[in-house]
Order: structure tokens, then sequence, then C-alpha cells
């Protein structure tokens, strides 16, 4: 069976990105290859991550779409993304700390070709949804609202944040705990859920391609 082709969009640092690339090459996601990373910053130091790991990258830049189409240039953004991913033979595109909410341009080619979208989001389904989602959690647990946060790999759907989760890692909050450490925390469970989240939309896909196609003789 070829291996799924994976697009991973990016925005900053790519830990979450090299956690990816760490699994993939140690077998923990199985039959899969990163096909090419893609990243709304062009000083964002998850392209070296890419480039170092040998694999292809893409700086897709905003102002540049602005410039061109300043009426409707966010989904002019999408548009091109998409036909880039579809373009690539994708199987799944991955967000990956990507910090840019994705429009109907994007997610409408992707679903009419068969490629799903996932996206990890440092809250637990429910709660915190868009940005600042750890600083919120701390505030909140300051105010006696919550005792736990967590992080979720979900599929991506119009409404930010609220697709259907793939896994869901639940983390206690401990008084005194500052913000900086919630954050450390939270990290650390997000390279573990991304890899878990990334093997599962695999598995899904393949079983959907034997629904499809009827198991092999």
């Amino acid at each position: 069976m070829p291996k799924k082709r994976i697009s991973v969009l990016i925005s900053g640092n790519g830990t979450n990105l090299q956690a990816i690339i760490d699994a993939v090459e140690n077998g923990q996601i199985q039959d899969a290859e990163i096909v090419r990373v893609v990243s709304n910053r062009v000083k964002a130091f998850g392209l070296q991550r890419a480039r170092d790991a040998g694999i292809p990258t893409f700086y897709h830049s905003l102002k540049t779409i602005r410039e061109q189409s300043p009426e409707n240039y966010r989904e002019a953004y999408d548009k091109v993304l998409a036909e880039l991913i579809i373009g690539d033979n994708s199987n799944l595109v991955v967000c990956a700390g990507y910090m840019l909410i994705v429009t109907e341009a994007f997610l409408d080619p992707l679903a009419k070709a068969g490629i799903p979208t996932i996206n990890l989001h440092p809250a637990l389904p429910g709660a915190f949804s868009g940005i600042n989602a750890i600083q919120r959690a701390h505030q909140a647990f300051q105010e006696g609202k919550i005792t736990k946060t967590g992080c979720m790999i979900h599929y991506v759907i119009t409404e930010v944040d609220a697709g259907e989760p793939l896994v869901i890692k639940e983390l206690d909050i401990e008084q005194g705990e500052t913000l900086a450490q919630l954050e450390e925390q939270m990290h650390n469970l997000e390279w573990v859920a991304i890899v878990e989240g990334v093997q599962r939309a695999i598995q899904n896909l393949s079983e959907t391609a034997t629904q499809i196609t009827g198991p092999m003789q």
C-alpha cells in the first residue's frame, strides 16, 4: 500500500512539526510521508526544520495575495493554498501551530478531493476556542472556574476549533502553577497528542479506502 502523503501547515517555531517528522522517521507514524511544509510566515523556524529533514517547503505570502486581490484576499489566499495541496497529491493536511483560520475556499476543494484537515488546539473540546487558549485556561483556573485543561486534535470545519475530536488529552492544573509552567506542560502534551492524532487520521483514511474498494485478496 502506498504511503499516505501529508501536508503540514505552520506559522512558527515548528516544535509540533518536529514531533511529526521524528515520529514518521522512527515509525510511530506508519505508512506516511510529509510531502510539503507550508508557512504563512517567511521567518518561521519550522521551515528550517523541514529543510533540515529534506522536506520541500513553501512560504505562502498573505501580503502578496492581499495586494493582488484586496477585496477578497483571504478567500484568494486559501484557494491558492488548496490548489497547492491538491497538486501535491496529499491525502491529509495537518495544521500544526498554523495561526490563520481557514475558510471555505480552502476546505471545500479539499473536501471534494477527499482530503481531510486536522488541527491541534491547546484546549479541551468546547473550551477556549480561538487564540490564547492556554492563557485563558490559566486565568479561569485562578478564578476558580476550572481545575483542568488539555489539548485536542480535531477535524477542521468552518467553525473554529469545533470539529470532531480525534484525540483528547487532559491536563490537571496545580495550585501555584505559573503560566509559563502550564505552557511547558501543555507543549509536552501536544507533542504526544499530535503524533497520535496524525496516526489515527491515517488509519481512518485507510479504513475508508478499504470500505470503498473492499479488502485486498
